[in-house]
């Protein structure tokens, strides 16, 4: 019996001791490569310098909204619920903001799109990448999305460049952008709401 209880002490001490080093092997593996660019904050006044006030909205879709939306963006919507600001000045809406995230190859990258009133990209940012910034485009790719809109040329290949060894990272933001873009002129610019 008391050989037993022995066997069992050591056992769940080196289950204990496995499970310390996988749990700090992870942490460390998952903060090498992490890199937060900007807060919620700061890019909201990054997406609207001089705004009178920046309100937080939420839409909540309807299954023939998501039909809707996924057959305009020809991408697939992982939620009925979206999130976002709008930037208020002195004279009317400045513009539109949506901060999300989506995975990359394993790690999230969290992103902004910021949308003018006539549904037209004003810009897109990275507010944090975790996975190797190898697979993160450069600022200069992000400036191509600057005025663009929603269309048949806001693909990879298209009018989007594509980027030799961050291809999943700009696939992944591309149809970010598409989905963003659909959401807005389809149920905010469209429907007026603000």
């Amino acid at each position: 019996m008391h050989t037993g209880r022995k066997n069992n002490r050591v056992w769940y001490l080196r289950l204990l001791v496995s499970s310390l080093i996988f749990v700090i092997v992870q942490l460390s593996t998952s903060t090498l490569y992490s890199k937060v660019y900007l807060n919620k904050d700061d890019a909201l006044k990054l997406a609207f310098p001089g705004s009178q006030n920046v309100e937080r909205k939420t839409l909540f879709l309807e299954d023939e909204d998501v039909k809707e939306i996924e057959a305009l963006s020809k991408v697939r919507l992982d939620s009925k619920i979206f999130t976002y600001y709008v930037g208020i000045g002195k004279d009317g809406v400045l513009g539109y903001a949506c901060l999300g995230s989506h995975i990359v190859r394993t790690k999230p990258a969290v992103y902004m799109v910021v949308v003018s009133p006539e549904a037209r990209l004003q810009r897109v940012e990275i507010l944090a990448f975790y996975e190797p910034e190898e697979y993160l485009p450069n600022k200069r790719w992000f400036n191509q999305f600057h005025g663009k809109v929603l269309n048949e040329g806001l693909w990879p290949k298209r009018e989007i460049s594509a980027v030799s060894g961050a291809t999943l990272s700009v696939n992944g933001i591309t149809s970010e952008v598409r989905k963003v873009l659909s959401i807005f002129s389809l149920k905010v610019i469209k429907k007026g709401v603000m």
